[in-house]
């Protein structure tokens, strides 16, 4: 095994995987340990973060930090310190509420505090403005340098090798590994792990891996000596102030203030020089001195207080955030850690400990997914996507963050034929993997923009006219975004069902729905798979999955074998129609029985409609009668134009995919990615309909295990007190019953057919039966809620079955 880059990600790996028993590794460092970014970064470790799997990494992160000591033994962790994170409006007071919720689930000390805690806790502030502040007791920093020096003084003890000065020139695939080249000679290993900061895209690259890496420059400065922080009988905590946009922190008598400017600088947006290490860029001070005098404000000592240190440092920002992190697709054996947005300190240990387990065992302890590399495919890479996006992603920094909140940087990038038509229509568009699609219709009075909100959000009324107008006729969603994939050959059949924990369906025209899982029997991939001919198969999945299922399907397939597998997401449209009507508006299009006999639920059929060869899919995710057509992307306008005339006296609506979410919850139907994660088993996540046990497939052992031992705990749906509208349940939201924390949200929303509140959540077994009442905090209410072990909406499916 060879790991590239000597900084914090590189060496944390280094130890973790010797403390896994993995010794037989080398790191290859082209400068000295920690002369990338590591060196110069502040070392703030804060574990308040929007996600609860980043959350609990960051926890075990500063819990390795504690506990690491260096060669003579000496602890080099945290400074525990503590940290507060002001609210000076209503939505920020909504920001703390929320997050305290999710710490509650996380196990994570925080505690809401008002003006004259943070005025004890901080007595250089101004709170003249303060609402409220989260504090985190156990939020800190370190010595970024110490703590990398620490791992790798541990791994070498165990083991492993460490050669600085040797610079990666090149990689070479083979049967069962990587050479790579070096200015110092070749070295053969099984495995190839890419740390190399801001280096790792082009690092990739000789690999023929696409990382979207983009260094941009960050500030900091350390003022001279202050009297009033020498006068202080205790170190101060991180305060950060996220409408003025900045961090600050002692540093011994003087004060340490990070701005985040909202117009961040990239650099070398395409090479990052070899010779680049131990080195800083110009200061700009001009740049941030906005923000350095909205500091001052907020605490008035730095007004006169002179500058000691200004400093310039780049580090490499991902289009999101955050680290690319596992496996790169399409590569095995190649691995990366990297691109962690100058928060590379605060992750490297829970990150370099997740990535060694994932490598040793398979599969991480926690769920990774928000930081999985598959997470992006190859058009996050190219300049004009992930340089405007990565300089978003910095300037939002201290914005508050919603799930499914939409960035607007580097759009329009991937758009099907429809794109200009729904725009004429009033589409309000959102992106997943890079598509463009409709998230909900303006109307004539609807809100321009989408805007999340932790209350009720401005497009509430919208999209409830499009989930009223679906289930009380038809409508159309265009879902081209769809991940598609053809598996074929003589051994498709075989292959393909090794990997479904479902049966495959066995005649041409049937559809089945399956999860593919790893060994542990967590869930890899949710989807649906036609059969096509008789070694043939269509196999579709979620668009935000698209990278990741190709390389879970082809990744699993033996080389040997007489299967091919094509990613044809591009080649095809999708048009969903869904609603009561939806039959009969199709049957004007076609010659074709569409019946319930002609056309049987979860079967598939090529036909014409309105002049143009799909392949009709009798499905729906709403839970109405509905269909897919699936067709070749040239024919999306003539197919649309056709649906929509027809569609008029049918009460034809266009809908998005905000009405869709709605729908869904009301049906309880999952979502990989959100609800469901390769964390979470079949049984767990109630698909024990959709598991056959008497076929050989990837993940059964540990399932039939699971089966055995019963599962503590599974996925339920929740309605919502009616009378509570105030704010809508959103994911990682605590649940309580009798005073007890017992479960999280997984999904949450409002739904506008049973006009409430509807969530999906994982409960203690004991506790998951229709009927049971229990809690839900959100916003720091709690609000009564009813469990329903099945669908709140239709559960007999008559709709559905039409």
């Amino acid at each position: 095994m060879v790991v590239v880059g000597g900084g914090i990600a590189g060496c944390s790996v280094l130890h973790h995987l010797a403390e896994l028993g993995w010794t037989d590794t080398l790191l290859v460092e082209k400068g000295e340990l920690t002369s990338g970014s590591t060196w110069h970064a502040a070392g703030l470790c804060t574990q308040f973060h929007s996600s609860r799997p980043v959350t609990r990494l960051l926890m075990r992160s500063l819990e390795i930090y504690r506990d690491l000591k260096d060669a003579s033994g000496t602890p080099v962790g945290m400074r525990t310190v503590g940290s507060l994170r002001l609210a000076t409006t209503p939505e920020r007071v909504d920001e703390i509420r929320a997050r305290e919720g999710l710490a509650r689930t996380a196990g994570l000390p925080f505690e809401a505090v008002g003006p004259k805690e943070v005025s004890e806790l901080f007595p250089l502030a101004n709170v003249e403005d303060v609402l409220a502040a989260a504090y985190l007791p156990t939020d800190g920093y370190v010595d970024p340098s110490a703590v990398t020096q620490a791992f790798a003084h541990h791994a070498r003890e165990a083991g492993a090798t460490i050669s600085q000065r040797t610079t990666v020139t090149g990689f070479t695939r083979t049967s069962d590994g990587w050479i790579v080249h070096t200015d110092r000679g070749d070295i053969e290993c099984e495995r190839v792990v890419n740390c190399a900061g801001m280096w790792a895209r082009q690092v990739g690259a000789l690999a023929g891996a696409r990382l979207p890496v983009v260094p941009l420059e960050h500030h900091y400065v350390v003022t001279e000596g202050i009297d009033a922080v020498r006068q202080l009988d205790r170190e101060l905590p991180v305060l950060r102030d996220p409408e003025a946009s900045f961090y600050v922190r002692g540093e011994g008598d003087a004060l340490l203030v990070g701005p985040f400017e909202f117009t961040p600088e990239s650099w070398s947006e395409r090479w990052v020089p070899q010779d680049f290490e131990g080195r800083l860029l110009p200061a700009k001070l001009e740049r941030i001195l906005p923000v350095l005098l909205d500091a001052s404000k907020r605490v008035p000592d730095l007004e006169e207080a002179g500058l000691r240190t200004l400093l310039n440092g780049p580090d490499g920002y991902t289009p999101d955030g955050l680290c690319l992190m596992g496996e790169v697709a399409g590569l095995p054996g190649f691995h990366v850690l990297a691109g962690f947005s100058i928060f590379g300190i605060v992750f490297g240990g829970g990150a370099g400990k997740a990535l060694a387990e994932w490598m040793v065992n398979g599969q991480p302890s926690e769920s990774m997914w928000d930081m999985d590399v598959r997470r992006f495919g190859p058009y996050a890479d190219s300049i004009s996507h992930r340089v405007p996006r990565a300089k978003e992603t910095y300037a939002r920094e201290y914005k508050i963050h919603h799930e499914d909140e939409e960035m607007m940087s580097g759009r329009p990038l991937k758009t099907g034929p429809l794109y200009d038509l729904l725009g004429e229509r009033g589409a309000v568009f959102g992106s997943r993997f890079g598509w463009e699609r409709p998230l909900w219709f303006r109307g004539s009075d609807g809100p321009a923009e989408d805007e999340p909100s932790l209350r009720i959000p401005d497009w509430h009324e919208v999209v409830g006219r499009e989930c009223r107008a679906v289930r009380g006729g038809a409508g159309v969603l265009d879902q081209s975004s769809f991940a598609k994939f053809e598996v074929q050959g003589p051994d498709a059949e075989s292959e393909l069902a090794g990997l479904c924990a479902n049966r495959l369906p066995g005649e041409i025209g049937r559809i089945a729905l399956t999860q593919m899982l790893n060994e542990s029997g967590g869930i890899e991939c949710d989807v649906t798979v036609a059969r096509v001919a008789e070694d043939g198969f269509y196999v579709v999945s979620a668009a935000a999955c698209e990278e990741h299922d190709f390389a879970w399907i082809k990744g699993n397939l033996p080389s040997n074998h007489r299967v091919d597998v094509r990613n044809v997401t591009a080649r095809y449209g999708v048009l969903t129609i869904a609603g009561p009507n939806s039959r009969k508006l199709l049957a004007g299009l076609t010659e074709s029985d569409l019946s319930g006999k002609g056309l049987p639920f979860f079967r598939h059929t090529r036909m014409e409609i309105g002049g143009v060869m799909a392949r009709v899919m009798r499905l729906s995710y709403v839970g109405e009668l509905g269909f897919e057509l699936h067709h070749h992307h040239e024919f999306s306008r003539a197919l649309y134009n056709a649906i929509i005339e027809a569609g008029e006296a049918y009460g034809l609506t266009d809908f998005g995919y905000r009405a869709l979410e709605s729908m869904r919850l009301e049906k309880g139907y999952r979502l990989w990615g959100k609800d469901i994660l390769p964390t979470y088993s079949p049984i767990e996540a109630g698909f024990e309909r959709l598991v056959d046990l008497d076929h050989e497939f990837i993940g059964r052992d540990a399932l039939s295990r699971a089966e055995d031992g019963q599962s503590d705990r599974r996925l339920v749906s929740l309605a919502l007190d009616r009378d509570s509208r105030a704010a809508y349940p959103h994911q990682y939201d605590p649940i309580f019953q009798g005073g007890e924390l017992v479960g999280h949200v997984a999904a949450g929303g409002f739904g506008h057919t049973l006009e409430q509140c509807v969530a999906l959540a994982y409960l203690p077994t004991a506790i998951a039966s229709s009927g049971e009442s229990v809690d839900v905090g959100i916003l720091g209410d709690r609000t009564a809620a009813v469990v329903s072990e099945g669908p709140l909406f239709d559960p007999n499916n008559e709709r559905l079955r039409g």
